[in-house]
């Protein structure tokens, strides 16, 4: 109930729990996620997971390799 996907006028998706912008998949296809609240509970790793289509393994692996960018969405 608190969960939201968003898509803005140019295609890009976010999700965003209560409050807060969690992550998000621009058009370009590029992933970024909240650098303070991508991991900030566990509720909101279920609905992130869905979200990305992965496990928290996978996320915090793309993050250590660059692939994802944690950067300040709020």
């Amino acid at each position: 109930m608190n969960q939201f996907i968003i898509t803005d006028s140019e295609g890009g998706q976010y999700f965003q729990s209560y409050d807060s912008i969690i992550a998000v998949i621009r058009t370009d296809g590029v992933i970024e996620l909240d650098k303070d609240y991508w991991d900030y509970s566990v509720t909101t790793g279920r609905y992130r997971n869905r979200f990305l289509g992965e496990k928290k393994k996978e996320t915090q692996k793309k993050i250590d390799q660059g692939i994802y960018k944690l950067v300040n969405l709020n």
